[in-house]
């Protein structure tokens, strides 16, 4: 899985994603401080089921604090994007094909309106965040019309000619845009798309760009600055104009305060959580406990936590709509080194058992002889499908 952090220059794109990851990252007040993309880990934030069988887990990946566990995700920073970036303008086209393999965006959006259309600083509240949000979607939508307009005259008359299945033909063109077969015959329904795609028009092929975007690349709207007093009315706006997206309102800053703080074990934080413990006062310099007391006071008061990990969380588990699952054993939750329930898998809704043996190895499924739900204790078969929190052990012969 990869989550694409996109947005235009100098709105705290680049501190959400060290905030994030904590990855050594610039970060910068001027358009184009990130010119490669930067890709690091992050994690999603679910309960552990620790408590269920009353042990303290050792992951293998990630952590679990006070029976929060954090499971890692790829993420990728690209670099700023700027109106015009599908026809080339600011590297457009670089930083929109490293989305390609995407599977859901985080759009990082200067609430306080404190950045103009070209990444520049503003007076807070001089500029519409809505505009940036109109922006992306047009950029975006004309990055998938302009890769499939490049090549759809040759491709859909040899589709036609040598009677290929269209849906299949398109899937697999395009596959690299995290498209799916389904996703195309819902387009083509939707807009009443002949199955003859040479007969298509340009007119038609934007309409059916336009809707794979949007549900190959879904998105998740992370209104940053929002602990600018001019930014809370922008962000019930943004709520009204664009009903469709969830629009969670962010303080990076603080959320990499906050990270970094717990890190030196200054403070006791866990990501997503309302509120911070001091630890150590006495090591905190006078501009550190102002500034702890600022993200208190103003951000976590104010917005109830700071966003970063509800951003990520939402990205994952409603936009994707991913469910956890844990491998252990009937017997013993602990793997050959002694680590007790040291995994916790990632999958779409509606997995099956056999998507869990073969996340293993497809030798798993290939000798596969029954499985248990360990947490019930009951046998299930190959078709069983996969709930939320879900002990799994697997059976197999050799």
């Amino acid at each position: 899985m990869l989550i694409g952090i996109v947005g235009k220059a100098n709105v705290g794109k680049s501190t959400f994603f060290k905030a994030a990851t904590l990855s050594e990252v610039e970060i910068a007040n001027y358009p184009f401080a990130t010119i490669d993309p930067n890709s690091g880990v992050g994690f999603v934030r679910h309960a552990c089921i620790e408590k269920f069988f009353k042990v303290k887990c050792n992951p293998n990946q990630g952590f679990c604090i006070n029976g929060e566990r954090f499971i890692p995700v790829k993420l990728l920073d690209v670099a700023g994007l700027v109106p015009g970036a599908h026809e080339g303008k600011g590297m457009g086209n670089k930083f929109l094909d490293d989305l390609s393999a995407a599977d859901v965006l985080i759009h990082v959006i200067d609430a306080a309106g404190s950045t103009n259309e070209k990444g520049e600083p503003v007076k807070p509240g001089s500029y519409d965040p809505a505009n940036d949000v109109r922006f992306l979607e047009v950029e975006l939508d004309m990055w998938f019309f302009g890769m499939m307009k490049k090549v759809w005259s040759k491709f859909s008359k040899v589709t036609a000619m040598e009677h290929k299945d269209s849906v299949k033909a398109i899937h697999k063109q395009f596959s690299g845009l995290k498209i799916n077969e389904m996703m195309i015959q819902k387009a083509m329904k939707k807009f009443g798309l002949n199955n003859d795609i040479s007969k298509w028009t340009d007119i038609d092929l934007k309409a059916f760009a336009s809707e794979l975007r949007q549900v190959s690349k879904p998105m998740v709207i992370a209104a940053n600055k929002a602990d600018l007093s001019v930014a809370q009315e922008n962000i019930k706006k943004l709520k009204k104009k664009f009903p469709s997206y969830k629009i969670i309102p962010c303080s990076a800053e603080s959320e990499l305060a906050l990270r970094e703080a717990s890190k030196h074990e200054l403070i006791e934080y866990v990501p997503g959580n309302k509120d911070f413990k001091i630890l150590k006062p006495a090591k905190l310099s006078d501009n550190q406990k102002k500034a702890l007391d600022f993200i208190k006071s103003k951000v976590l008061k104010k917005l109830g936590k700071t966003g970063v990990q509800d951003c990520l969380n939402m990205a994952v588990f409603d936009e994707l709509k991913y469910i956890v699952v844990f491998p252990g054993g009937m017997k013993k939750l602990g793997d050959s080194k002694g680590r007790i329930l040291p995994d916790a898998w990632l999958f779409p809704q509606k997995s099956n058992t056999l998507d869990f043996a073969r996340y293993i190895h497809e030798d798993f499924v290939k000798n596969f002889v029954t499985a248990y739900d360990v947490k019930t204790k009951k046998p299930i078969g190959k078709e069983h499908i996969l709930k939320d929190g879900d002990v799994i052990e697997l059976v197999c012969g050799k």
